[in-house]
């Protein structure tokens, strides 16, 4: 009996009809300075000329196993938009403009629908960032991830003038911290919650949360690359972390200088109530939500007291909700969360 590549696992007719789906959405994310089209064997963009001293950013991430809820449930849309979120808050919260992304889809066997989905999502997350799509890759690997099985990656380049890049210099004792409401817990955590919950605690209706949990849990994270770029463009913030996987202490601390602290009020913000159902279901103790979970907080900015008001004033603009959590104090360097 003969055997050809379709036997082996691999489809190519199916590939290539997706190919030029994904080109048909992909080119509502080009602007000007791409070059050339989806399927050329590299993404071609042209470095904008309205820098004096351009520094290339960039940042390549994952959802995490937030795809299995995804499969459970048979909803992949928003983990496209998180794919393009957890690749472009990271670049953003440096000082820098997302200039274009590129995606990496491995799969067992393609299913059609299934990445339709999850490319439609990264091309709303694109249009949500500013950016452009220009290239990718789909892998076909069933040996590796079984009949159903999937996963995710992401990449993404952004550009900030080599003498504004954010980074630890201009935080200073007496800034004061404005936290940024999150869409739920994002994308970070998941492999703790699917020790708490079992398989059909995902489809139960929680009245507290007006919805079934496994749509809660799959909201996409906020994508904050405009509302960034806005507030550095008018030079109003000192530092800002994106807060994922470690928690608030584990990412603010990354932007905090040496003889300083920050101190965060826990109760300045209102928790919302999936972390609180979260904790609850898995008797998780208060300290390691902290640990794991955004907590509400997707987002902390680092300013000068002076520029609060009008913060809050540009935050309010992009729909999320601003906070002040905290500030800046003399002392050694860590993330006090009382």
């Amino acid at each position: 009996m003969s055997i050809n590549y379709k036997k082996a696992g691999v489809d190519e007719d199916k590939a290539g009809k997706l190919v030029e789906f994904i080109k048909s959405k992909a080119r509502k994310t080009f602007t000007e300075n791409v070059i050339g089209d989806i399927g050329l064997f590299g993404g071609f963009f042209k470095i904008p000329q309205n820098y004096k001293s351009p520094v290339f950013v960039s940042s390549t991430d994952g959802v995490g196993t937030k795809i299995l809820l995804g499969q459970e449930m048979g909803l992949f849309k928003n983990l496209g938009i998180d794919l393009v979120a957890m690749n472009c808050n990271d670049v953003s919260v440096c000082g820098a403009k997302v200039l274009f992304f590129l995606d990496y889809i491995a799969v067992g066997e393609l299913k059609g629908n299934r990445e339709k989905e999850i490319i439609e999502g990264i091309v709303e997350g694109c249009k949500m960032a500013d950016c452009s799509l220009i290239g990718g890759e789909i892998a076909q690997m069933k040996d590796v991830y079984g009949k159903d099985g999937f996963d995710l990656a992401g990449f993404c380049v952004g550009i900030a003038e080599k003498d504004e890049i954010i980074d630890e210099k201009k935080v200073k004792k007496g800034n004061v911290l404005v936290g940024v409401s999150s869409n739920g817990v994002h994308s970070n955590g998941f492999s703790l919650i699917r020790k708490v919950f079992k398989k059909r605690d995902y489809h139960k209706y929680y009245d507290e949360l007006g919805k079934i949990l496994g749509e809660e849990l799959l909201k996409s994270t906020y994508i904050y690359s405009p509302l960034l770029f806005e507030l550095f463009s008018l030079k109003l913030i000192n530092a800002s972390a994106h807060i994922t996987g470690g928690g608030i202490e584990g990412n603010l601390i990354r932007v905090l200088p040496k003889k300083v602290k920050c101190v965060i009020n826990k109760n300045s913000w209102e928790i919302p109530v999936i972390f609180r159902i979260i904790q609850k279901a898995g008797e998780i103790l208060e300290k390691e939500m902290f640990n794991v979970f955004n907590m509400g907080i997707g987002l902390i900015l680092i300013a000068d007291k002076d520029n609060i008001e009008k913060i809050f004033e540009i935050v309010k603009k992009y729909n999320f909700k601003p906070y002040v959590i905290g500030e800046v104090k003399e002392g050694e360097r860590k993330v006090e969360i009382l």
